[in-house]
């Protein structure tokens, strides 16, 4: 379950927690740190009320797929996040 921040996404920004990078591949091969790719695959923890006449489509909890550079990294209370806009979101699990 995601865990709740004490934070608020103004206007049309969400804040997603990053799953966990693959350790292993299909075929069980191991992956070093080096070579360890961003996930593109998160839950939301905090969405903003959106733009005036344009309301935020995701909501917390919702897992969702984004692009391979978007968002920015924060850190809050110890824990590592990614804040972006919604439109940075390509598709809802």
């Amino acid at each position: 379950m995601a865990k709740k921040v004490n934070v608020t996404p103004l206007h049309d920004r969400v804040i997603v927690k990053a799953a966990a990078a693959e350790e292993k591949t299909a075929g069980g091969i191991i992956i070093p740190d080096t070579a360890k790719e961003k996930p593109q695959r998160g839950v939301v923890i905090a969405a903003g009320p959106g733009k005036k006449d344009e309301p935020v489509t995701v909501k917390t909890g919702d897992t969702v797929l984004y692009g391979k550079y978007a968002g920015t990294e924060i850190q809050i209370e110890g824990d590592d996040y990614l804040i972006m806009r919604e439109s940075d979101i390509l598709a809802i699990v």
